[in-house]
Formats: structure tokens, C-alpha cells, sequence
């Protein structure tokens, strides 16, 4: 399993997560508990099919299952007890996204639910504050307890992220959380779990971690969110959801996460959730942003840094700029090069600790270093505003990845631009980046739609400059980065 450790090595020497064996645990004499909590609003009753047909298909929401409910409109509409509510309007929101106005009625409801939508489209409040009134309603925690919700993640930046808005909307009712994740000291996170806590994130392998040094038990999980399911099982992380996800009992509420639904995410949560609710916002075809314009640049390996220098020459004006590089090695090495040419450039990766990754985020989002480097650690989850422009230094493994990696910029509404090298070894995923300019209505540069004409072209596209190798975020092999001729 050579993704773990890139992504959440808590464990220094310590033994594959995969020889791990958590003890199994007995369903047979679980007090039932309480998981619908959904009183339809009377504006939301009146509403005809008509009326929630024409709303579903304004806000672009689709939606699949037996039973499923009508949208709401506004937070009111949403019977969320009075103290949610205020934390709501303390935030500031005005009314709820799409994924949100599907989302709460299915969840208050304590079915399970398959959630397809993109990051930044508040997803994380769509499962949160459902999970706020779940554990309101369920006896307090025991000595010895574990928490009543669990909420998985496949990095630590995004694990970060949600137990902020966690702690934002939990404060009210003195709902305590902690964030457990590989790459930080184990010693806060385990004091946390031993005082008690009702809401867990966590990432897979330091969860697996807690579990086996017995600092944690899932046996009051309740309610169980997987976000980002696509991006976990693509880091490699299924032996672990398995594992941890054999620890809880099965008639939990169980909401599942994704931005797209390829065939393993599917298999899973035919797996894990029974008889789900599905809402998907916006088409089941790869799409992105209206709102980016996609420049590509067609070059051999070795023009690539020339060719960024003169790029930021063009449209450094001290906006943040996101440049993507395939791997770890790369990441520095590119950023070695740009500080060396004096350009403010920092870079995170899977490599470096929490604390430095941090600093470095830190540095970006006060625009004090405008220009960071990443791999696709950061590709999701990453939650900094107004990027001017994304890099796509080497081009990543898939079009999803594409798709995400550009959808940095142009957020809330803002305009945006990604640039993107594209060399002969990219050509595989031609078609489907010709299929996103399309639907996205920009025009396909002809030297992209030669090489979707070849179909990936000869093996020799496909093998020339690509390492072996894999390895998670970003860290495989890859194109190896070559100055000399800079």
C-alpha cells in the first residue's frame, strides 16, 4: 500500500496498515436510536411537482431514490432547530446552495445519501448541520465513549478545513471535535479522544492508528460521512475505509461524498449505504467552470520553465498564482529554480510536515508569497480565495484531476484563468479535456484536437518522459524535470 505513506504516515516504523488487524466488533444488543428529524415546513408542503420541478431545474439538481423529499428554499424552510439557525445567520449566508436545499431534507431525514458535487459547493454544511441535530438528539457521551459522528477525509488539509466549519457550527451546542490525522503529533489528538468528543474527523490511517492503540472505539458512531470518496479511494485508502468502516454498527446514516462517480466509488457505496437517496448538482459529465478560461501551450519537456518564466513575467501583478507539478521532486525542484530567478514561490506536498505545509498556506492566503507550488495533495480541499491563475505545470494523470485542479480559480462567482503545458506524453487524455472545452463552449486548440484524433497516439507519446512507478499525491513517477537547457 504505497499511497499511505505519502499521504498519512503516522506511524514512523511501525508496521503496514495492512497487517492491522481491529477487533471485531459485536452488533447484536445496540440500543436503537433516533435518526429522522425532518418536519417538512408548511411553504415546502404547498409546493407543487411542478413548482420543485421548475426549482430543481434552475439550480441544476438532479436527483435519484425512493421517496426523496422536496427541496427548501431558504433556511427557514429547512426545520433546523433555532441555535443552528443563528450560527447560520451569524456566518452571513443568505440563502442555500443547491447541494444544500436537496441535501438537508434528505439527511434530516436518516436515510442514507450519495451527495455528487463539486468542492466549494457547500457540501460541508450540507452534511454538517444535519450531523449538529443527529447528535443533539442522542444520549451524552459516557466515559470511555467514542464519538456519535465520524467524518473521513482523504488529506489533512481538507480534514483541517472541515473541523473549522465543525467548530463554527457545533459551538453553540457545546458539540466538542478533534481532527485526527497522520503527519502531527499523536499526543493532542489522543488526549482529545480519551476526554471524549461527539464529532471525529479524521484520515484513514492515523484513524486505524487510534483505533488499534485502543485511544478511540466506533461504537457510538451513529452517523458516517465519507467526503471526497473519490479522491480516498484514489489515494489507495479502500483496505482502510474497510476496516474502519467495519467497526461501526450497520444501521447507521451513512452520506457518501463525491465529486465524481466513477465505478469504484460506485461499488462502495452499493456497499456501505443502503437504500440511498442520490442528489447530484449539475451534469454527470465531466464539466468545469464557465467561469475559467482554459489556455493551453503546446511544448517539449525542456521548454517548460522558460516558458512559465515569461508566463509570470506577463501576469505577475501580486494576485495568488497556483502552479501544479506532477511530483514531489519536481515540486521542489521547479520552486528551487524560481526562487534561485528571485520569483516569491513556496511549495507544499505530501512530503513536508503539517507545520511547514501550514506556514506555507499561511504565507499564500496573506499574499505574502503569491505564487505557491503543489502537487495534487492540494488539488482538493484547498480553500484560498481569489487565485488569479492556475498552472498546470505538468499536466495531471486524469481529466477529473484537470477539472479540479483548475477549479481553484474562478470561485464565488470570479472569473478566472488556467494555463496549462501540454506535452506529447498527455495525449491519452486528449478527448476527454477536448469534450470539457466543449461543453465549457471555449475554443479547442487544433494541436489538442490532433492529438484526441491519434486516441492517446503511439506508446511512444504515452512512454516518452513518464517514470514508473506510483505513489499518492502527486508523488509517483512522472516527468523528471530537466533545466539545463533553461
Amino acid at each position: 500500500m504505497g499511497s499511505y505513506s505519502h499521504h498519512d504516515s503516522s506511524h514512523g516504523g511501525h508496521r503496514d496498515l495492512d497487517d492491522i488487524q481491529l477487533q471485531r466488533e459485536d452488533f447484536s444488543h445496540l440500543p436503537a436510536f433516533e435518526k429522522n428529524f425532518y418536519h417538512e415546513h408548511p411553504a415546502v408542503a404547498a409546493r407543487s411537482s411542478e413548482e420543485v420541478a421548475r426549482y430543481r431545474a434552475t439550480r441544476d439538481i438532479h436527483v435519484e431514490g425512493t421517496g426523496v423529499p422536496k427541496p427548501v428554499t431558504t433556511f427557514e424552510e429547512a426545520s433546523f432547530p433555532e441555535y443552528v439557525l443563528a450560527e447560520v445567520m451569524k456566518a452571513g449566508f443568505t440563502a442555500p446552495t443547491p447541494i444544500q436545499a436537496q441535501g438537508w431534507p434528505m439527511a434530516l431525514l436518516g436515510r442514507d445519501l450519495v451527495g455528487l458535487a463539486e468542492t466549494g459547493s457547500g457540501k460541508t454544511l450540507a452534511y454538517l448541520l444535519p450531523a449538529v441535530v443527529h447528535i443533539n438528539a442522542q444520549p451524552y457521551l459516557e466515559p470511555g465513549d467514542g464519538p456519535i459522528v465520524l467524518v473521513m477525509a482523504p488529506t489533512r488539509e481538507l480534514a483541517v478545513q472541515i473541523q473549522q466549519e465543525t467548530t463554527k457550527f457545533g459551538s453553540s451546542s457545546r458539540i466538542k471535535n478533534t481532527c485526527v490525522y497522520g503527519g502531527a503529533p499523536k499526543g493532542p489528538q489522543a488526549r482529545d479522544l480519551r476526554a471524549g468528543v461527539e464529532i471525529v474527523i479524521a484520515t484513514p490511517g492515523r484513524l486505524i492508528d487510534m483505533l488499534e492503540s485502543r485511544l478511540t472505539n466506533l461504537k457510538r458512531v451513529t452517523y458516517l460521512v465519507l467526503d471526497e470518496a473519490d479522491r480516498m479511494l484514489d489515494m489507495g485508502f479502500e483496505p482502510q475505509i474497510r476496516k474502519i468502516v467495519g467497526q461501526i454498527r450497520p444501521d447507521r446514516q451513512t452520506l457518501l461524498w463525491s465529486a465524481t462517480w466513477p465505478k469504484d466509488v460506485q461499488t462502495i457505496a452499493r456497499e456501505f449505504l443502503h437504500n440511498p437517496y442520490q442528489v447530484q448538482i449539475g451534469s454527470a459529465e465531466l464539466t468545469a467552470n464557465h467561469m475559467i478560461q482554459q489556455v493551453f501551450d503546446f511544448v517539449q519537456e525542456g521548454e517548460k520553465y522558460p516558458r512559465l518564466v515569461k508566463l509570470l513575467e506577463r501576469e505577475m501583478d501580486g494576485s495568488r498564482i497556483l502552479i501544479f507539478c506532477e511530483t514531489k521532486r519536481g515540486c521542489d525542484m521547479v520552486t528551487r529554480q524560481l526562487r534561485m530567478d528571485s520569483w516569491p514561490a513556496l511549495s507544499i506536498h505530501g512530503d513536508k510536515s503539517q507545520q511547514e505545509r501550514d506556514w506555507v498556506l499561511g504565507e499564500f492566503k496573506a499574499g505574502k508569497s503569491p505564487i505557491m507550488l503543489a502537487t495534487d495533495v492540494a488539488a482538493r480541499g484547498l480553500d484560498v480565495k481569489d487565485i488569479k491563475i492556475v498552472i498546470n505545470y505538468d499536466m495531471p494523470g486524469t481529466a477529473e484531476d484537470y477539472v479540479h485542479r483548475i477549479g481553484r480559480t474562478g470561485r464565488a462567482g470570479a472569473r478566472g484563468v488556467a494555463y496549462s503545458f501540454f506535452t506529447a506524453a498527455n495525449a491519452r487524455m486528449a478527448r476527454q479535456i477536448v469534450s470539457v472545452l466543449e461543453e465549457a463552449k471555449q475554443a479547442v486548440p487544433p494541436e489538442l484536437r490532433q492529438f484526441a484524433s491519434i486516441g492517446g497516439g503511439p506508446s511512444s507519446f504515452r512512454a516518452r518522459g513518464r517514470g514508473g512507478g506510483g505513489g499518492g499525491g502527486g508523488g509517483g513517477g512522472g516527468i523528471l524535470l530537466d533545466f539545463r537547457n533553461s
